[in-house]
């Protein structure tokens, strides 16, 4: 069995939910080429290439099935986030394949992960970003295109550094356009070319 799997510093803060090396080594590879794929085969997040490329992202799977469990694995995460030096974790993706897969729950459960932030008082220092397999953003239709921004092999927390964010935005000149360059980019896209890239995204779909 693996504990939480993998990055740096893997072994160190070790999960307390355990899941197969080998499950956990396909969660981890199906995650890594939708962001080679996606997230910065297409530019869709200018300041993921550099972290990857540095190999400072960590990338922690957990076996957790219900949302106490998530919420002490993320619990987990944001300490060892905060407390370890940015040049070896930058940033931190907790994937979660066994919780939170109806786009629902996950939406309403985004509001008790930000109470952890919270509390731990990491308010200003951390921050959640979300991506799930069927995400969907207000008042969109389950077939747009621009729902691809935020849909990733499995349902995710993205553990970011605020540090890190400010000094990316203010290194990339445009920063504010691009979210609707994304929506662009992915409307542009025929059928055959949005499949390819997110080959790793067709799992089995929500009861």
């Amino acid at each position: 069995d693996a504990r939480m799997n993998q990055g740096p510093i893997a072994g160190s803060f070790a999960a307390a939910v355990l899941m197969p090396c080998a499950q956990a080594d396909e969660v981890i590879c199906a995650t890594r080429l939708w962001l080679e794929r996606a997230v910065i085969g297409l530019n869709l997040c200018p300041f993921a290439k550099a972290v990857h490329r540095k190999e400072q992202i960590r990338y922690a799977v957990t076996a957790a099935e219900t949302p106490d469990d998530l919420l002490a694995e993320l619990e987990r995460e944001l300490g060892l986030l905060a407390s370890c030096d940015p040049v070896l974790i930058d940033t931190t993706l907790l994937i979660h394949p066994n919780a939170m897969s109806n786009f629902i729950d996950f939406h309403f459960f985004l509001s008790e992960a930000n109470v952890v932030v919270r509390r731990l008082g990491l308010e200003g220092v951390l921050q959640i970003a979300s991506f799930h397999p069927h995400y969907e953003f207000a008042g969109s239709h389950p077939n747009d295109r621009a729902n691809y921004t935020n849909r990733s092999p499995y349902p995710m927390l993205h553990l970011l550094r605020e540090a890190s964010i400010d000094r990316a935005v203010a290194a990339y000149p445009d920063s504010a356009e691009i979210t609707d360059r994304n929506i662009d980019t992915l409307r542009s896209l025929d059928d055959e070319a949005c499949a390819r890239i997110w080959e790793c995204n067709r799992r089995e779909e929500e009861p």
